[in-house]
């Protein structure tokens, strides 16, 4: 089959079956492959023009006018959608069906059981200026919540919500984590969140452990927990 995947986990997931990829986006990580596009703005008469058998498609990660287009121009597109970790798994499957390939659902499934001992909070920061935070119907909240981190923003109104760094604070939570995307968060952002947010604990994290679902799942988690583990303050 001809695929073309606008979702970096997707394409990651893809090459990890060895299922191969037509083209894919340039945030997919493959710079050797073709590329049509980023997620929110891709090339669609590049696409239409590679005449593919499915083009894979986020909710989250892609734009409804850039698959309604898609679908318009008579390509089949094939859309996911993962906000919690018990998800990955039929949609994974599904994601096998919709590429012709053939895996068996138990080797994906979450290896970490729930973690219900809440030993640690968080805020999750995804943007700088303004600051924005992560609410509970997501991903990346529920890949803490299964290593036992309470997302502190999971009673937000929005999904992502704008926040400061005063409210934060006032949440009181144990870590403020700091993906490298979409915000490349790195260590020169850590003085001000500590200066901003005192007693909570910064944690640069790799944002694909946080927010790419797929084959990368289960050792995320572990990645996760460790990670978190060796931050946590002293009690």
């Amino acid at each position: 089959m001809r695929i073309v995947s606008l979702v970096p986990s997707v394409t990651e997931t893809l090459l990890d079956w060895g299922v191969p990829v037509a083209a894919c986006t340039r945030f997919c990580e493959q710079p050797s492959m073709v590329h049509v596009g980023g997620t929110k703005d891709p090339d669609l008469a590049a696409i239409v023009a590679l005449a593919p058998d499915v083009v894979v498609m986020d909710r989250e990660e892609n734009r409804r006018e850039d698959a309604d287009a898609l679908v318009d121009a008579g390509v089949h597109v094939h859309v996911t959608h993962v906000v919690d970790v018990d998800g990955v798994t039929p949609m994974l499957a599904d994601l096998a069906s919709a590429v012709g390939h053939e895996i068996d659902p138990s080797s994906c499934a979450p290896l970490l059981d729930v973690d219900d001992s809440a030993w640690a909070s968080a805020v999750v920061l995804i943007w700088r200026r303004p600051w924005m935070g992560t609410a509970s119907a997501t991903y990346g909240s529920a890949m803490l919540r299964r290593v036992g981190v309470t997302n502190v923003l999971a009673d937000s109104e929005s999904t992502y919500p704008e926040i400061t760094l005063e409210h934060v604070a006032q949440l009181s939570p144990t870590f403020v984590v700091l993906p490298s995307e979409p915000y490349p968060f790195a260590e020169r952002h850590v003085a001000e969140i500590v200066a901003g947010v005192p007693g909570a604990t910064p944690v640069l994290l790799d944002g694909r452990d946080l927010f790419w679902w797929g084959t990368r799942t289960n050792g995320a988690l572990e990645r996760l927990r460790a990670v978190l583990r060796v931050a946590r303050p002293p009690s």
